[in-house]
């Protein structure tokens, strides 16, 4: 399938998503958001696709937000209608089985933060930026910035930056817990491939279930968490992947995962 706003780039079981709008900064639009939906449906479909990096086309950005333009024609129905889409789309991001990074190449803001938000891992360039400026154009967050955010960072940090709109570096984000590393701006594709291609290395199973279990514990109590994790540690346990991994271990090779 073609797109008009996404491009697509597959090798060697990972798959590099592109927001290709650079124009406007890659702002997502209705048709960016419907798109990039069919997109993930079909990752879940393909057992060939391990890994999945997302990032934004050109130097500047990675996503700049929603797409104003469209946004201000848009009644109340409708407006409703396009939040929901955007929750809805990056909720299927965060729960694919696979892996997800997102490679932040210049400025994530508004639905571009939320949508690295929705991502497992966040690698940041050292010229991008972060931050949510919602309450700027009078409406709020509303593809999860409001419940991501504080969780990553803290409630009372969370509704500072949300309530100013003031706009957070790469390095203040990595302090904070926003992003998981830094690297110097043209090596971020170079070095979010490489950890791509550890994982990779990695039993797939046993990744899943640590995606699982971490996300779906995160909104458990404590104890419900612990036994959420003990079903997953069953389901790794009983792979074929388990048995090669402890005897690569032993035998001291790299082990060869079959996803079985």
């Amino acid at each position: 399938m073609g797109y008009k706003n996404i491009i697509l780039d597959e090798k060697d079981g990972i798959l590099t998503i592109t927001i290709n709008r650079p124009k406007v900064l890659n702002a997502l639009n209705t048709d960016t958001l419907n798109e990039l939906e069919n997109v993930v449906r079909d990752i879940e479909r393909d057992k060939e696709i391990m890994v999945v990096i997302i990032t934004g086309s050109g130097e500047k950005s990675f996503v700049a937000g929603a797409d104003i333009a469209e946004m201000k024609s848009l009644n109340i129905h409708e407006g409703r209608n396009m939040t929901r889409l955007g929750q809805c789309v990056f909720q299927e991001i965060e729960n694919l089985s696979r892996p997800v990074i997102a490679a932040v190449n210049g400025y994530a803001l508004g639905g571009g933060c939320e949508l690295a938000m929705a991502c497992d891992i966040r690698i940041a360039s050292e010229k991008a930026k972060f931050g949510q400026p919602e309450v700027g154009l009078g409406i709020i967050p509303g593809y999860g910035g409001t419940q991501r955010l504080p969780r990553l960072i803290g409630k009372g940090r969370a509704k500072y930056y949300i309530f100013t709109t003031d706009m957070i570096t790469a390095e203040e984000a990595f302090n904070m817990g926003l992003i998981d590393k830094v690297v110097p701006h043209g090596k971020l594709y170079e070095e979010t491939l490489k950890i791509a291609e550890k994982i990779i290395s990695k039993g797939p199973i046993a990744v899943r279930m640590a995606k699982y279990a971490v996300n779906n514990g995160m909104n458990m109590d404590l104890a419900s968490g612990i036994a959420y994790e003990a079903e997953a540690y069953t389901t790794s346990f009983g792979s074929e992947d388990r048995i090669e991994g402890m005897s690569a271990f032993l035998e001291k090779r790299k082990a060869d995962f079959k996803d079985e």
